[in-house]
């Protein structure tokens, strides 16, 4: 009974890890994809040029692979020691989680105006010759959310020292259309719409990210449970 309960259990979690390897290795490709294209998907923020969205997705692919294979590898293996490795990553995963959680409801209005600022000083750099991607970036988002700078289209005039914004924050685009003042630019910064959209789908991020509290949790009971019953049965990896 003990020992079908232990197979059962083992590949349970096998299966389960192979899938969290599998998304792990899907967000890797993801992220490298993004980072060799033509920097569309560029950072923002001036004071960490390394935060981009294909760096983010590297760094959270390699974690689930790295993850999923300690747990695929403990759980075909019955090794203790991976399985315990498993469930501590799981375990600082989690309380990394937590802790920025807490600090950013905690400090939220200084982390606002802190990210408004910083993506204020980086409107200066659309032009620069060396930051294809963040102009790219810009353009992609104040087209399709017809928004305008940071805050609104002036924060352009005071980046670029004249009152010139990209084509993208027209109402009517063309070329050069944004060195025309009297056309009409998108009135709402883009910060806004963010924080607008954030606000009109955080019942869907809060299902988003109980599902991965859940998976994260299942995870760690899997591995533990998996440890115990071969503890009990007193066996022992073979290297």
């Amino acid at each position: 009974m003990a020992s079908g309960f232990l197979c059962c259990l083992k590949y349970m979690m096998f299966l389960f890890n192979l899938i969290f390897w599998l998304c792990g290795c899907g967000l890797l490709g993801v992220g490298i994809w993004l980072a060799v294209s033509q920097g569309s998907f560029a950072t923002f923020s001036p004071s960490f040029p390394s935060l981009s969205a294909a760096n983010l997705v590297i760094a959270i692919g390699a974690i689930v692979m790295v993850t999923g294979f300690l747990g695929c590898l403990g759980a075909i293996k019955e090794n203790k020691c991976l399985l315990l490795s498993f469930f501590i990553v799981l375990l600082i995963i989690l309380l990394a989680e937590l802790i920025l959680l807490i600090l950013f409801f905690t400090f939220s209005d200084k982390v606002s105006k802190n990210a408004k600022q910083d993506l204020k000083d980086g409107l200066s750099l659309y032009y620069s010759e060396n930051n294809v991607g963040l102009k790219n970036a810009w353009n992609i988002i104040q087209a399709e959310w017809k928004c305008c700078g940071v805050t609104g289209f002036t924060d352009w005039h005071e980046a670029l020292k004249e009152k010139v914004v990209p084509d993208r924050c027209c109402q009517e685009h063309y070329q050069d259309c944004g060195r025309n003042v009297t056309n009409e630019f998108w009135k709402r910064g883009c910060f806004e719409k963010v924080e607008d959209w954030l606000d009109d789908n955080k019942h869907l991020l809060g299902t988003i990210a109980m599902c991965i509290l859940v998976v994260q949790l299942l995870g760690m009971a899997f591995s533990m449970t998996l440890f115990h019953q071969i503890h009990r049965t007193g066996k022992k990896y073979n290297a």
